[in-house]
């Protein structure tokens, strides 16, 4: 996919007329996507991806391709190239409408008059990462990423794939995980070395997105870490994923729990060796990793890799839309004519899902959030109490509050998913109220 590089202002336009903006890069045709139409996407200079319509795409492609002039000679010249490559007759006012209403606005491109745009925010997409922390810069993660790329090429993947099914078979059927599982939580030194691997685990996870990344051929951001809902979590910029293809991008997408397939290997390994049993709960806990990750419900893995199969990249602003048309029988509004037949169905399956098990769960956590309360409290209470019985006090407090954190959190969590789409409701009923 070409990259063209896009002049920097000041550099190689004047400054006395409409620029793009220093630092946006014009990526190209979003490949493989699941719009009729398919977007353009362009790289704002915050690593931001923007995704344009045709004509808006061709005319910041005219702007930046536009030698130094200045004022209206530029948005001439852009008119012209616009009317020659879409047929349609453009005119300088016509551009100056684009630039100050539609690029501009975007963070794309100056105003027609040369003055700067208005400042840009990061979309804040419904149930996003937040509070995010960059600790490993983006060089670094190029060149982390690159010792591992060699492990997607597909002879490689076929070995740790039959690798991993072998390991999983001589597991399942041979080891006695449950005693492994009693033992190691009886001892608060244990209990916080298997934290700190699945804690290992979860930063190798990541690295396997930034080595899908390199292997396609883009450059990964960088890695830290943040809050989803109320979680401790990890994470690497794969932005630039978009411009691959869809076998590229679900490739990102799966990079992760593949990495947690080699870490289960080599820990199995590493029992083998030593027969020490932390290792098979260490190996339970990364289970659990890669099942979360692959859930379609909520921003995880397996979100992506539907968003990526149909090749729509946020699947949650369709939800009101599907509902209205499949549940309450509307006419199909302008964001589902937008999409194609197939991805449309699947947006359509993925809703009719997603909406009953997650108003299946909440519900059940409501009708039993009295008890939960109490039984985490009840478990919690002991497990302060008996932090000091432990051969080693100051390790047992520790153990103990981490294992009361690990409790908490999800009721938390499940508590700011429903405060959510309640402020929406709230919010949405006020608006009704006003207008009436």
């Amino acid at each position: 996919m070409s990259l063209p590089s896009v002049p920097r202002t000041g550099e190689a336009h004047g400054t006395d007329g409409p620029t793009v903006v220093a630092g946006t890069e014009l990526v190209g045709e979003f490949e493989d996507s699941g719009y009729r139409e398919p977007p353009h996407l362009v790289c704002r200079p915050d690593g931001q991806i923007v995704r344009l319509p045709t004509l808006l795409y061709a005319a910041l492609r005219a702007l930046a391709a536009t030698p130094p002039g200045g004022g209206p000679p530029v948005m001439a010249r852009v008119a012209e190239d616009l009317t020659r490559e879409t047929g349609r007759t453009f005119t300088a006012d016509h551009v100056a409408f684009l630039l100050d209403k539609k690029l501009a606005p975007l963070g794309l491109t100056t105003h027609s008059d040369g003055s700067p745009p208005p400042p840009t925010k990061k979309t804040d997409p419904f149930l996003a990462f937040r509070f995010r922390l960059a600790v490993v810069p983006e060089h670094v993660t190029w060149f982390l990423s690159g010792l591992f790329a060699w492990l997607f090429r597909p002879v490689a993947v076929v070995a740790m794939l039959g690798t991993f099914v072998a390991c999983e078979t001589w597991l399942w059927t041979t080891q006695n995980t449950g005693a492994a599982l009693q033992s190691v939580l009886s001892s608060p030194a244990n209990v916080l070395l298997v934290i700190l691997l699945a804690v290992v685990s979860c930063a190798f996870h990541e690295l396997g997105h930034g080595a899908a990344c390199r292997y396609g051929g883009v450059r990964p951001g960088a890695m830290g870490c943040g809050i989803y809902l109320v979680w401790p979590a990890f994470y690497t910029d794969i932005t630039n994923s978009y411009r691959l293809g869809r076998a590229g991008r679900i490739r990102a997408d799966l990079g992760g729990v593949y990495f947690n397939a080699l870490f289960v290997i080599a820990a199995g390994a590493l029992y083998v060796a030593t027969g020490w049993q932390l290792l098979l709960v260490a190996i339970l806990s990364v289970h659990l990793e890669m099942i979360q990750q692959l859930l379609p419900t909520l921003r995880f893995d397996g979100y992506y890799i539907v968003a990526d199969l149909v090749g729509i990249p946020d699947l949650f602003k369709y939800i009101a839309p599907i509902l209205k048309r499949f549940v309450l029988r509307r006419p199909q509004d302008e964001q589902l004519r937008t999409l194609k037949r197939w991805p449309q169905i699947v947006v359509a399956v993925w809703v009719m899902f997603l909406v009953p098990v997650l108003s299946l769960q909440l519900g059940m956590v409501l009708v039993n959030l009295p008890e939960l309360v109490q039984a985490d409290w009840q478990r919690i209470t002991a497990l302060l109490a008996n932090a000091g019985a432990s051969g080693n006090p100051t390790l047992g407090v520790i153990a103990a509050v981490f294992q009361s954190l690990l409790l908490v959190l999800p009721v938390a969590g499940l508590a700011l998913m429903l405060a959510q789409p309640a402020r929406f409701l709230v919010r949405a009923a006020v608006r009704r109220l006003r207008r009436a």
